[in-house]
């Protein structure tokens, strides 16, 4: 029923009592595991809100207007705590703040079901954001360093993980719309995800220095009683400050699309090429879709072709696919470049995160995290405007705009995209 159950099985050896996983599997793996359930429990909380949203609204007695205002708060709150995020990650080590933040986004998930006017909901989505954008930042921190410590480009895995979490928080939550409340709904969801992160998060926490790569000479030595920092943090300089918000903006344009997919995209079916409910849902159905499988062969992708060939050619289909998604003349082919878009910017955010974080550690994830929800959060509104001015299918065409400059800008870092020379 839940995507990450299989997973759990797995780590059943290592929790506290499973002496025998000592010696079943490395730490690395284990720890690989645990972070993986985490990303895909991620997923699968915030797309059992989002499916819940319609109900909520209707509870609070908001208007559209009022509802987009609250919805902000989700955002409002990742991005004020994503950057002291980073400092907590090095403060304590980014295992306890997964851990901490997860249990804090289990439990605000069931908040937003309990209230009755929008400045409530925007007050509870505030906190369920700032726990939301703590985990994100926490998980993908732990995930650089366990990438360097694995020396292999797994950070689509994760992603993927993330992906099809939502996929089936989605599924799971349109099935049980139409028989149990959102209050009911939230509840039970809430109640899973805090014993999914009791069961998974020991896990992370006795595996962590699995992430802990070799030192490099270019790394000075962990100051005395900074044990939990991870041992990979790099010297900052203005230079890698420069090349992190590069990747960055790069992190941008991808979550631009995203979101003005998820927005837009159903609308643009109806609107402009009159297709029925069932065509118009599956736009970001297949859109998603795509990603997620795309994110599972990240990194095959990335031992073949590197990572500037990748981001180069993950913006450039993107921006063919969604050309042919906002001015194709029919459904199908609108449809086809959805899913070609999904394809193309898969590996892109986690590339700019995963290099972000490598160059200055959390601080890097943070930064390139909050640049990143940025996109997503102008993107729907600028679309909407540009339609009013414009036409909905002119508008979706900025997502073309942004992914070729993404794959612009991947070219442009491709000296900063390469791994570093110890590896």
């Amino acid at each position: 029923m839940l995507p990450f159950v299989p997973q759990l099985n797995k780590l059943r050896t290592v929790l506290p009592g499973g002496r025998d996983g000592d010696t079943a599997a490395p730490s690395s793996a284990r720890l690989r595991i645990a972070l993986t359930v985490f990303f895909a429990l991620d997923g699968f909380v915030f797309a059992g809100w989002v499916v819940r949203i319609p109900a909520v609204k209707h509870q609070t007695g908001a208007s559209a207007s009022t509802l987009g205002l609250a919805l902000l708060g989700v955002s409002a709150g990742a991005v004020i705590t994503m950057m002291l995020t980073g400092r907590l990650c090095r403060r304590f080590g980014s295992p306890a703040v997964t851990v901490v933040c997860a249990v804090l986004l289990s439990l605000s998930i069931s908040l937003p079901a309990q209230t009755h006017s929008a400045l409530a909901l925007g007050l509870v989505l505030l906190l369920f954001g700032v726990a939301y954008g703590g985990t994100n930042v926490a998980m993908n921190s732990l995930a650089v360093d366990l990438v360097a410590a694995l020396r292999r480009p797994v950070m689509p895995s994760f992603h993927a993980a993330f992906s099809f979490g939502g996929m089936a928080g989605a599924g799971l939550g349109g099935l049980v719309a139409g028989s149990l409340s959102p209050a009911t709904h939230l509840s039970l969801l809430a109640g899973t995800a805090l014993l999914v992160t009791a069961l998974t998060g020991p896990a992370l926490l006795r595996n962590r220095h699995a992430a802990e790569p070799p030192a490099r000479e270019s790394v000075p030595a962990s100051a005395p009683g900074a044990a939990s920092a991870p041992a990979s943090a790099p010297r900052i300089d203005g230079g890698a400050r420069r090349t992190v918000v590069l990747f960055g903006v790069i992190a941008l344009c991808t979550a631009y699309g995203e979101g003005a997919l998820a927005e837009w995209g159903a609308l643009h079916l109806t609107q402009d090429l009159h297709a029925g409910p069932g065509p118009a849902a599956a736009g970001y159905s297949l859109f998603a879709l795509t990603m997620a499988i795309g994110r599972l062969s990240g990194t095959t992708l990335l031992e073949r072709l590197g990572q500037t060939r990748t981001l180069v050619a993950g913006g450039a289909t993107a921006a063919v696919g969604m050309l042919f998604g906002a001015l194709a003349p029919t459904v199908w082919l609108a449809l086809a470049g959805f899913a070609l878009a999904g394809l193309g910017l898969a590996n892109i955010f986690p590339v700019a995160v995963g290099r972000a974080g490598a160059l200055t550690g959390p601080s890097g994830v943070a930064a390139a995290s909050t640049l990143g929800y940025g996109g997503m959060l102008v993107g729907p509104p600028v679309i909407g405007f540009l339609a009013d001015w414009l036409s909905l299918p002119v508008a979706l065409t900025t997502v073309t705009l942004l992914a070729a400059v993404a794959a612009v800008l991947g070219y442009a870092a491709r000296g900063a995209t390469q791994p570093p020379a110890a590896e």
